[in-house]
């Protein structure tokens, strides 16, 4: 089987079982999730200032004011890249088309030169991420071999997506970077559920920590602040 012949299986075939994979995984968190708060809680989340927290929650879409001193770049980068994660896979008009021929799904596509921009972003904050984990003890010190391989993991799609669509960039052959990108793009498809990356959708429920812990309402900023002092905020 040629390498074109490998794209085509990784674009068709693959492509639907590892997207099937990551659907069930997650679907998989998000019952789990469910199940916890309705069954192990029970009648006890009666009391449970939802309002509150569902407004903490979307606080959370731009999180300024939760920005801990110190680690202005760090949280700059990581939402910058966030919003990369999040749009490009999506929007990206070639990913568009993907998604219409596989689930019958039409979007709205970003333009090639926004497209090329929010990538490059997404690159360089994940770079910036990668090397100050490396190189800045307090953010190495909470680091596992794990993270810095799921970085690397994430930001292949993207560095092999943008050389494939720029062949004066490009220091290998267009069909082997696609090859890799396709591969990379479907290797986090499986992985996603599996890894703290699952975040993506268990995102919602890290932030309601008042169910979870069933702490009364402020509790959980009166404990930062005991620890880290009176400006940090959950």
């Amino acid at each position: 089987m040629n390498i074109d012949a490998w794209i085509e299986f990784a674009e068709g075939p693959l492509f639907g079982i590892t997207f099937l994979v990551l659907v069930l995984g997650l679907g998989r968190q998000i019952l789990l999730q469910l199940y916890f708060l309705g069954v192990k809680k029970g009648r006890r989340l009666k009391r449970v200032p939802w309002k509150d927290i569902t407004r903490e929650t979307l606080g959370w879409a731009v999180p300024i004011r939760h920005i801990e001193p110190g680690t202005g770049l760090f949280s700059t980068s990581s939402y910058v890249m966030h919003v990369g994660l999040l749009v490009i896979p999506v929007f990206l008009v070639d990913h568009v088309v993907l998604w219409e021929s596989f689930l019958g799904i039409g979007l709205p596509a970003i333009g090639k030169g926004t497209a090329d921009i929010l990538t490059l972003l997404t690159i360089g904050c994940g770079l910036l991420l990668l090397g100050l984990r490396i190189f800045r003890a307090r953010h190495r010190l909470v680091s596992r071999p794990s993270d810095y391989v799921l970085l690397l993991l994430v930001l292949l799609p993207f560095l092999s997506g943008y050389l494939a669509s720029h062949p004066a960039v490009n220091p290998c052959p267009w069909n082997v970077m696609m090859l890799t990108h396709v591969l990379s793009g479907e290797l986090l498809f499986v992985v996603t559920p599996f890894t703290k990356l699952a975040h993506v959708v268990l995102f919602f429920f890290d932030r309601i920590s008042a169910v979870h812990w069933q702490l009364r309402p402020g509790a959980g900023d009166r404990v930062a602040e005991a620890l880290y002092g009176e400006e940090v905020k959950i």
